[in-house]
């Protein structure tokens, strides 16, 4: 543990980078999968479990924790850490996603946007100052800068409007931090699918020497040879020192592709997500576990497994519990993508330190590709 904020970057393997963020509530070791625990919870998990699988760092939601509990009663409450009895650091995002996406119930301009809660129907402001005094309340150790994310498509134009203004209230939210010991706030490369946006946001916000910077604006519907197109346009004009973190990605193919061009940190609901509606990620790739197949399958997800819940519950109980929409099944499989998510990071973390990472992606791979038909 550090007590300031740390990165260094200990190993290259062609793109792929393995570090060490050191702050002190933690080390991150990077690449790291960051579980998302919008409202203070990772759904249908206790906390002590997703540290359990491997996690040294989750993600909180400002908009969702500024409506419930509010940030005011996080804080007097102790902070977030303490409240959801999680020491470890924790990543805040500023809320512009969710915002944004609230469509009709918005109004942007230069000083903010206004928003109606979509819990009930309240009016707020959130400035890029707000942002950020929001975040501190709730005592987060990375903090990420207020930003408009156009979905994609959109026009050229609308997209370098939304560049510039995140632009603007980058310079805003870092003054509004100001110098803070041991925490950090990172700022958001946007730009749409736009090539030379994304070099002018990532050379402008490289020159504010910000401690780590996102890549933001990507996986929001667009095809993956794009978001990797963007991600190689973009890396290169970002400092090689400071770590990066690719926002809302993804599919563990996802994770390998962007790793193997330079990102650093990773967050997505996709583990959970997915888990509760009855679908696995597994080594032999996806397994829907509704499928009758499970039915009378008595074989566990992956029984080379540390995690209990990928190897000591057959696939047909599994299969039972989901199909008569048990609240453990939905428990399970969460646990198990988490655990899986989490072992693909420690193998790509072990892999890059041998040199052997383009082995261990095309072995993962084909892993995936094989399909879980037989014995694991």
């Amino acid at each position: 543990m550090s007590e300031s904020f740390q990165f260094q970057l200990k190993k290259t393997d062609g793109g792929a980078r393995l570090g060490e963020v050191s702050m002190p509530r933690g080390t991150i070791r990077t690449p790291a999968f960051m579980p998302v625990g919008t409202v203070g919870t990772v759904k249908a998990m206790y906390l002590d479990q997703v540290r359990e699988t491997g996690a040294d760092i989750i993600l909180g939601n400002t908009y969702h924790l500024m409506l419930r509990p509010t940030a005011e009663r996080v804080a007097r409450l102790g902070g977030l850490h303490q409240l959801i009895r999680w020491p470890h650091p924790i990543l805040t995002d500023s809320g512009g996603f969710q915002v944004m996406s609230l469509s009709g119930l918005r109004k942007l301009d230069e000083q903010g946007v206004t928003f109606k809660s979509h819990v009930d129907g309240s009016l707020h402001h959130m400035s890029p100052e707000r942002s950020i005094e929001i975040q501190g309340l709730l005592d987060s150790d990375i903090q990420m800068q207020l930003d408009e994310c156009v979905a994609l498509p959109a026009t050229p134009k609308d997209i370098e409007r939304a560049m510039e203004m995140s632009l603007r209230w980058a310079e805003r939210c870092k003054v509004a931090f100001g110098n803070q010991p041991g925490k950090a706030m990172f700022g958001i490369v946007q730009g749409g699918d736009v090539p030379e946006l994304r070099v002018r946001s990532a050379q402008a916000l490289s020159s504010m020497d910000l401690k780590g910077y996102a890549v933001g604006g990507l996986a929001v519907g667009e095809p993956q040879e794009v978001m990797l197109r963007m991600l190689e346009i973009t890396l290169p004009e970002l400092p090689t020192e400071k770590p990066r973190y690719l926002m809302g990605v993804g599919t563990p193919d996802d994770i390998l592709k962007s790793v193997a061009r330079g990102i650093d940190m990773f967050d997505c609901v996709m583990p959970t997500r997915s888990g509760r509606h009855g679908l696995a990620f597994t080594r032999r790739g996806k397994v829907n576990i509704r499928n009758a197949r499970h039915a009378e399958d008595m074989r566990p997800l992956d029984e080379q497994s540390n995690c209990p819940a990928s190897r000591d519950y057959s696939r047909a109980y599994l299969h039972h519990l989901v199909r008569a929409n048990e609240a453990l099944g939905g428990m399970l499989l969460s646990w198990h993508n988490l655990a899986y998510y989490q072992e693909l990071m420690q193998g790509i973390r072990q892999a890059i330190a041998e040199g052997r990472f383009a082995d261990f992606m095309a072995e993962t791979q084909e892993n995936w590709a094989r399909g879980d038909l037989e014995p694991v």
